[in-house]
Order: structure tokens, then C-alpha cells, then sequence
């Protein structure tokens, strides 16, 4: 059972009152995603306004990808992502949206990538503990053996970089950085497969985890721009020759 709400009776801009409140008691109680919050006749009694006022609150909730309303004798209003995970989701969206309206390009994206991707290795390799190691030999032996655009060499390479990513300890660089997993790495992956040599993105992620087992910030740091920049060079090949 969630803790008292106590949430405060809203008045002008209810909706977006309402909204706030819950976004801050999501955050303030630790809540995870399923975790119930309560009905939506709870909720309007406590916040003093009506259903359809409430609505548009939860709309707004719903729009940011902070929480689901389950219908039926089971129902309520349940969380459905944390606000960083919301957050990480809607700036994903939004790059997605740039992307396929060519407001911003890949190598502009990539470009970003160094400059958020880079430090957090280097964070990584300065909080990685033996799990975080270990995980991260499981996904370069994962890759192995596959070509890259293969499902096992994407899902392996993608689960290398979400580890160095989680290992960097903090969840709001994490939601920042969603969307290269969520929507530059795929595009650029489908875009660059064939001219990819597979064997060299696993010795590039060798060299990061031989930084990050050693505590070795500034190489990890400079392993990590070199597995970018080697991207951007193969992009730059590909486009080149379509």
C-alpha cells in the first residue's frame, strides 16, 4: 500500500497543478513502474476538483510516459515509468521526430554522442565494480562471432553501451542519453552495417573495458571517443558512396 498523499487542493491551472504534484510525489516516494497510486475518484476527492479535470491531469501524466489508467474492478491509476524514464522517453521521441524530418543529422548526432557517451565512460570506469565488469565481458562474448546488423551483434552492442551507461551512477545523465540507444543507434546501425568491420568494434570495446576494470578514467574516456570517431569515420565512407 502506497504512503498517505497528502496532496494539496488545486486551484487556478488545476490541471497542470495536479499534474505536478504527482510527478513529485512519484519521485519523492521512490515509486516504480506498476506501483498503484490510487482511483480517479481518490484522486479528485483529495485534489478537490472534478473528473474531468482530473482527466486532463492524468492526460497530461499519460502524454509524458509517467503512468497507465487500468479500467475494470482491478483499476486505477498506476505508474508506468519513472520521471527520468519519462523524461529519457519524450527526449527520445523528439530526436526521433528531428531525424526523420531531417532537422538533424546523423553525423550532428554523433557529434552529441562524443560529447555525452565520453564522460560517462569515464564515470564508469571510476564507480565499476566486479559485476559491472562482469557483465560487460558477457556482452563483448555475446557479439562474438556475429556481423554487425545481426540481432545477437545489435543486442549485445547495445547492451555493452547501456552498461557503461547504468555503471556511470546517475539517472539523470542516464535518461539524457536514451535516446542513442533508443533511436541513433538503430538508424545508424542500418545505415552503416555493411561497412562495418566487426572485429574492430569489439577490440574498441576491449580497450573500454580494459580501462573500466583498471579504474583508468581518462582512457576509458579516450577508448570510448575512438570507438565514436570510428563510427563517424564509417558513416562518413557510407554516405559518400550512396
Amino acid at each position: 500500500m502506497p504512503p498517505v498523499r497528502n496532496f494539496r487542493p488545486a486551484v487556478s491551472g488545476a490541471s497542470e497543478q495536479i499534474a505536478l504534484q504527482i510527478r513529485q510525489y512519484l519521485e519523492q516516494q521512490g515509486l516504480r513502474p506498476g506501483d498503484r497510486i490510487g482511483t480517479e475518484a481518490e484522486l479528485a476527492e483529495e485534489f478537490g476538483v472534478s473528473r474531468p479535470t482530473l482527466r486532463e491531469a492524468l492526460r497530461l501524466l499519460s502524454a509524458s510516459h509517467l503512468i497507465r489508467v487500468g479500467r475494470g474492478r482491478a483499476g486505477g491509476i498506476f505508474v508506468a515509468r519513472t520521471p527520468n524514464e519519462g523524461m529519457g522517453r519524450n527526449v527520445s521521441e523528439s530526436i526521433a521526430l528531428m531525424l526523420a524530418a531531417e532537422t538533424v543529422s546523423m553525423p550532428e548526432l554523433l557529434d552529441a554522442r562524443m560529447s555525452l557517451e565520453v564522460p560517462l565512460a569515464g564515470r564508469a570506469a571510476a564507480n565499476a565494480d566486479a559485476s559491472v565488469v562482469g557483465r560487460l565481458e558477457t556482452a563483448i562474448a555475446d557479439a562474438e562471432g556475429h556481423r554487425p546488423g545481426t540481432d545477437a551483434f545489435n543486442d549485445a552492442d547495445a547492451r555493452f553501451h547501456q552498461i557503461l551507461a547504468q555503471a556511470a551512477g546517475n539517472d539523470l545523465l542516464l535518461a539524457l542519453t536514451a535516446w542513442i540507444l533508443e533511436v541513433l543507434q538503430p538508424t545508424l546501425v542500418a545505415h552503416i552495417a555493411v561497412n562495418v568491420d566487426g572485429p574492430t568494434i569489439l577490440e574498441q570495446h576491449r580497450a573500454i573495458l580494459r580501462a573500466v576494470r583498471r579504474h583508468q578514467r581518462s582512457a576509458a574516456e579516450r577508448a570510448m571517443a575512438a570507438h565514436i570517431a570510428y563510427l563517424g569515420e564509417v558513416l562518413a565512407v557510407t554516405d559518400a558512396a550512396s
